[in-house]
């Protein structure tokens, strides 16, 4: 679950450096294991990433070095392939053109592509997903070459290719040097992207920000574009919200500022993935039409609602979130069960989330890092501590624990999503089954686990309600994905064991401490700036080999 953005300014003098930093820095929360940004300045491109914080990868020298109007920005959140900073996004392929992405999901047919594109002689150096998402569009580029055809149709048809080979869930961003960027969603929806507009600064400002691709064609050049992983980052960045990307569309705009679109899938469903409202998604985002925040707001009601129902003679004293996610839905739980909301947990906000941190004793030991109870808050008070979900338990363990060292006679603990039982294969890194607490487990077994004394979770259906209910008339939402609660892949493939295994191997525990632990080798290593590392592409065609060195020209 990854955080991808992307800029293009009607100015060729305006640089897009500090506004892809702002931006990557709303959007830290999606991930906290590597950043990256590559810029473009008149046909030279500029690369800088590494392992890391946004704040802590680019320093001053390097921001002066990422020149140029359009470029990209990523922050990482691995689910697979190894944590070296070779796998550090945004990727780079020299043919055709000089291509970058920035991609955000999970493909779920890689061995199938990996296989095509290395019979094509393409060059494929990591175990990265994303590097076979770009080669694949190079190489459809590649293949529609030819002076009689227009450059948008090519790309379109490129992007067509792209959505017919590339199975699973993904939303990203290509930069293609010297001719403009490209944004694109799966045909179903699964992630996340949307994108917006602003007058540019180097024009005449027009009356209004035009919102549909005919009117913003009629004002080309005059527009400055942006595209990101959740709206909250084109609002602070000072755009307006245009619209989410279509499941299965693309969206390519020139460097003169023309807006093209296309869908470029034969048969698009909307199914985007609701474990962006559970937990993923900031509250101030808007997706697919929906508030983030009201739809939490409505899960606190119906969690609230369950419980009542199944313990109507309840002794709840007091209801405490687990900050931060969680806090929306507990503060409406407590209202709806009529009893007091308090904070009892401080969160040391200098600690990166617990549930995107690899490996099962970093996760533990930094819970008690993380949080901090007010004892006064538990002592002699039956506790309900409400967390948005629950996962491996390791963070639930610890904190129930916390609690009754704080003083709480009775810990109950409520979900606002569903019990996790299954794994997640569209890029959130919810592991194989028997990681999950939830799995082969009921209420009551789960309870004892975690050391609870009951505890409660979010009837599916109700989530879906809740998130639905949010919805503009506008948009329609089909379906949901909600695979990690029920099993069922809106994707349809067919996934069998063989997947799953191969996806264990790469996502437990013990495999991730084995991959940090070992010395991750790249065939032609070469070290960036400040020690940032980057991956080597080479293309067969021209016998080129592209070198990528921390903040200097690609």
């Amino acid at each position: 679950m990854c955080g991808i953005l992307g800029l293009l300014l009607a100015n060729e003098d305006q640089y897009v450096n500090q506004m892809i930093f702002d931006g990557l820095t709303v959007l830290q929360h999606r991930g906290q294991d590597a950043a990256g940004i590559v810029t473009s300045e008149q046909g030279r491109l500029h690369l800088r990433k590494d392992n890391g914080l946004v704040k802590d990868v680019f320093q001053t020298h390097h921001m002066i070095e990422l020149k140029g109007n359009v470029g990209l920005g990523h922050v990482r959140y691995p689910t697979a392939g190894s944590s070296s900073c070779a796998e550090a996004q945004p990727f780079y392929t020299n043919y055709p053109y000089g291509i970058c992405v920035a991609h955000n999901g999970n493909l779920t047919n890689t061995d199938e592509l990996a296989k095509e594109l290395r019979a094509k002689q393409r060059h494929v150096n990591t175990d990265s997903d994303s590097e076979l998402l770009l080669n694949t569009f190079a190489e459809g580029m590649g293949t529609t070459d030819g002076t009689d055809i227009d450059m948008v149709d090519k790309i379109f048809t490129a992007m067509e290719q792209v959505m017919t080979k590339c199975k699973g869930g993904y939303a990203g961003m290509y930069l293609i040097n010297g001719i403009g960027l490209v944004g694109f969603r799966d045909p179903h929806g699964i992630r996340p992207i949307v994108f917006g507009s602003r007058p540019a600064k180097s024009s005449a400002a027009p009356s209004s920000v035009p919102k549909t691709p005919a009117k913003m064609a009629k004002a080309s050049g005059s527009l400055d574009y942006v595209m990101a992983s959740e709206s909250v980052a084109i609002d602070t960045l000072g755009f307006e919200l245009v619209r989410d990307i279509k499941p299965g569309e693309a969206i390519f705009i020139d460097l003169k500022g023309n807006c093209h679109t296309r869908q470029c899938h034969s048969s698009p469903k909307l199914a985007p993935c609701i474990f962006e409202h559970v937990y993923f998604a900031r509250p101030d985002s808007i997706m697919d039409g929906i508030s983030v925040y009201e739809s939490r707001l409505i899960m606190g009601e119906k969690l609230a609602g369950k419980i009542m129902k199944k313990h109507p003679e309840h002794d709840i004293d007091v209801v405490i979130p687990i900050p931060d996610t969680s806090r929306t839905s507990a503060l409406q739980a407590a209202y709806f069960l009529g009893r007091p909301f308090r904070e009892g947990f401080i969160k040391n906000r200098y600690i990166a989330r617990t549930f995107i941190m690899p490996g099962q004793e970093t996760r533990k030991k930094s819970v008690r890092l993380k949080l901090n109870t007010i004892k006064s808050e538990f002592a002699g008070r039956n506790v309900l501590l409400v967390d948005d979900s629950v996962v491996r338990g390791t963070t639930a363990r610890e904190i129930i624990d916390m609690a009754r060292e704080a003083g709480a006679r009775k810990v109950y603990f409520a979900s606002a999503a569903p019990a996790i039982r299954y794994p997640n294969i569209y890029g959130i890194d919810i592991p194989t089954r028997n990681e999950l607490v939830a799995y082969e487990r009921n209420e009551e077994e789960i309870a004892k686990q975690l050391g609870c004394d009951w505890i409660e979770y979010q009837d599916t259906s109700d989530l879906e309600d809740a998130v639905r209910e949010c919805a503009t008339p506008e948009i329609a939402v089909e379906e949901f994905d909600t695979s990690c609660f029920t099993g069922k892949y809106v994707t349809g493939e067919k996934i069998g064991d063989g997947y799953f295994q191969r996806i264990h191997e790469l996502r437990n525990d013990a495999a991730q401490e084995k991959r940090r632990g070992k010395k991750v080798e790249v065939p032609v290593p070469v070290q960036g700036v400040d020690g940032g590392c980057e991956p080597m592409h080479n293309d067969t065609r021209d016998g080129e080999q592209d070198g990528q060195k921390g903040c200097e020209a690609i």
